[in-house]
């Protein structure tokens, strides 16, 4: 396992346990969250901490990981979060229906901490789940049962 892999599981672990204080050894002092709205957090594990718990205490975000891929300083996560609409934060009103949001996660490591992250989430997909928001109408489509190859 490499020390990006490890560190990246251990921010997991320290999620899921709500030991919040343990990212300040897991994380550079100039940790970069790139899947935070920008200006909105600070760098560094303040800032980290600060998306973490607001992911765990308004949103009760938890996590079913189901891929670890790592490499040299990189490590990327595939996960489904699990939570609540609770928070008016994509534009409409909480519906407190729980969803499950596919995510994709991308750490750079600088040693044996993590440096940057990179998230990617399914937010439109999990508005729909809460019936905050309704899929377009998918367009019918008509099936020739003609499977005849032309001659050449």
């Amino acid at each position: 396992m490499t020390p990006a892999e490890r560190a990246a599981r251990a921010v997991l672990d320290t999620f899921e346990s709500g030991d919040l204080e343990r990212i300040r050894g897991l994380v550079t002092d100039d940790f970069v969250d790139h899947g935070a709205p920008p200006g909105l957090v600070p760098p560094g594990p303040d800032g980290y901490i600060a998306v973490l718990s607001w992911l765990s205490d308004v949103l009760q975000l938890r996590y079913e990981v189901h891929d670890v891929v790592a490499a040299a300083d990189m490590v990327a996560i595939r996960a489904t979060a699990h939570g609540v609409h609770r928070s008016d934060h994509l534009g409409v009103p909480a519906t407190g229906k729980p969803y499950a949001m596919a995510t994709m996660h991308l750490y750079r490591a600088e040693g044996d901490r993590l440096a940057e992250h990179w998230g990617v989430r399914d937010e439109w997909g999990a508005l729909v789940q809460v019936g905050a928001l309704h899929p377009p109408a998918l367009p019918q489509l008509t099936l020739s049962t003609d499977f005849t190859v032309p001659a050449r």
